[in-house]
């Protein structure tokens, strides 16, 4: 019984070996037409049996490890839809933001050569969702998400903590914006806190959002610069307090109420990198995006997101009592909350059984 039981397995091993190699010679001639002179009539043959289902498979197995998908490289989704899906059922009371955002990544995926790289600024209070949209835009472009070769995140304490190391950082910087896009014709580059920045390294970014066809032969045109601030937040929450006095709704608020008050505060705030950068002189950011302050009601949108997100049932009574654990300002009326939906879903832990 073990004799046959092995004669059996052989012959299974033989044919798979068999059906290896011609699947591996077939995907070779789909791929590299030189591999397949003097092997026509085999191709052929293989053809007549049915085999185009097997390069399919392989050619997307192939696909995989190198650049033949639809977008040119696979590392690169680009799915637009499901970026514009998410900004709309999950960034809450960022209705400029979406839009913005949206239109902005959208223009520069369908140019066929771009002029320049994108470069989007955001900025608002902590909490109000500036991160989780660039972790959104990364988990949309990009297969990997954050943790794709394509996208650079730098948080300026974390990696730049040191003045005394500026010129140091200011050559590490241009060989990682350089190595990236050399590695990935679209790349994303995120810098977080990007208001702690200082603007020679801010300066050092200039040339790569510049107007060049490349920098030292790095084309950059098709890249995506996001810099995260915290600056700013008080000249948006002034607008959005204004138009709660005037009995307005907040989606009445137009980028025109914001974009050149966030300008002007930018240039004339001494503490912020972006005062006396190039960035900002020659008008190199294309989008100063706003992130409005979160009210009650987006708070409970938040909370009730988390508890989806941990597969927990959740009531109304349990979002009020969430969105009531967190801080309101100004004081005397409570409208804005002062860490947005930050730290939210830890809060959930405290009104659980």
């Amino acid at each position: 019984m073990q004799l046959g039981h092995d004669e059996t397995m052989k012959r299974h091993l033989g044919t798979m070996h068999a059906l290896s190699r011609q699947y591996w010679q077939y995907l070779a001639c789909g791929l590299w037409q030189a591999s397949c002179e003097g092997e026509e009539d085999e191709q052929a043959d293989m053809d007549q049996e049915g085999w185009s289902l097997p390069l399919e498979m392989l050619s997307s197995w192939y696909c995989s490890f190198s650049k033949c998908c639809e977008t040119g490289d696979c590392r690169v989704t680009n799915n637009i839809t499901g970026l514009e899906s998410d900004l709309n059922r999950r960034l809450h009371g960022q209705h400029l933001a979406r839009k913005v955002i949206l239109r902005a990544v959208r223009g520069l995926l369908q140019r066929p050569q771009p002029e320049k790289a994108l470069a989007l600024s955001f900025h608002g209070w902590s909490g109000t969702g500036k991160n989780f949209v660039a972790r959104m835009i990364a988990d949309h472009l990009y297969r990997d998400g954050l943790k794709s070769e394509c996208v650079k995140v730098f948080i300026s304490l974390f990696h730049f903590p040191h003045p005394g190391y500026l010129d140091s950082y200011k050559v590490q910087l241009k060989k990682q914006i350089s190595e990236t896009v050399k590695l990935c014709e679209q790349a994303l580059f995120i810098f977080d806190e990007a208001e702690k920045l200082h603007t020679d390294l801010l300066d050092t970014i200039k040339p790569y959002v510049d107007h060049y066809d490349s920098i030292g032969q790095v084309d950059c045109g098709r890249s995506i610069f996001l810099f995260l601030s915290n600056s700013g937040g008080n000249t948006i929450n002034e607008v959005a307090l204004d138009f709660w006095r005037a009995g307005r709704a907040r989606e009445e608020i137009t980028m025109d109420y914001l974009e050149q008050p966030l300008r002007m505060e930018l240039k004339e705030s001494p503490g912020t990198a972006f005062a006396h950068s190039h960035l900002l002189e020659e008008n190199l950011i294309d989008f100063f995006v706003p992130f409005l302050p979160l009210e009650f009601h987006h708070v409970k949108l938040c909370a009730r997101d988390a508890f989806v997100a941990q597969g927990l049932p959740y009531t109304e009574t349990a979002l009020d009592e969430v969105a009531r654990m967190m801080v309101f300002v100004p004081k005397d009326k409570r409208l804005f909350s002062a860490q947005g939906c930050k730290s939210v879903s830890q809060r959930i832990n405290y009104i659980l059984p």
